[in-house]
């Protein structure tokens, strides 16, 4: 019988997701009437400009996840750089109660849909920095090794910037991804994407704090 590790765990996962994007796409392709020419696109409309985010709510944002949304707050995420998709869809499942963070418990009562479009545009923005935190050489190229076997970098792309709904790992505090990583693999991460909690099944916590390091280093 063959070995069941993490990384097989793992691309049995990215797999799973991979071929239900494809059938997908085939389903779309049969629906098309044989020997029909496809329907013309509609008119591209050109996106409004995201308002600007009020002083007042980007300086509350500022208290724990830094005035350019790069957190030196211990187990605080930076924002910065994040994709906008990504900071949207995190703050309405926080606004609507799906996603229970004690520290935010509130905040966002009120705050319309209009508003978190200019603060997710406003963060998306920034440019995110590292940590500072010295590099671990070993660390370092473990956490590389292990996030290239789980195929990472096929839904938050080769540098881990992240894409539409998939977050920015590259230059994300380290110890905010140790806690989020183990959330996912210890099935804790309430209201967040189920998917990683099978990516990160079977995985160490030596495993989890490599990634963390490797993906806080980056930029």
């Amino acid at each position: 019988m063959p070995a069941r590790g993490p990384q097989a765990t793992a691309r049995k996962a990215v797999a799973f997701f991979l071929t239900t994007l494809a059938l997908a796409f085939a389903g779309s392709a049969q629906a098309q009437t044989p020997g029909t020419a496809p329907a013309a696109p509609a008119p591209a409309v050109a996106a409004a400009a995201a308002p600007a985010a009020a002083p007042a709510r980007v300086a509350l944002c500022a208290a724990c996840h830094g005035a350019d949304g790069n957190s030196a707050l211990a187990n605080s995420p930076s924002l910065a750089g994040q994709p906008k998709v990504f900071l949207e869809n995190t703050l309405i499942l926080i606004r609507e109660g799906l996603r229970q963070i004690p520290a935010m418990q509130g905040l966002l009562n009120g705050v319309s849909d209009a508003e978190i479009v200019a603060l997710a545009d406003h963060f998306n923005r920034q440019a995110a920095r590292p940590q500072g935190t010295a590099r671990d050489d070993g660390a370092f190229k473990r956490g590389e090794a292990i996030a290239s076997r789980a195929l990472c970098g096929t839904c938050h792309l080769p540098n881990y910037a992240g894409q539409q709904q998939m977050p920015r790992l590259a230059a994300q505090r380290e110890d905010y991804l140790v806690q989020s990583m183990r959330e996912f693999r210890d099935n804790k991460a309430q209201g967040r994407d189920t998917m990683m909690n099978g990516v990160l099944r079977g995985f160490s916590d030596r495993d989890i704090a490599d990634m963390a390091h490797y993906f806080a280093q980056l930029r």
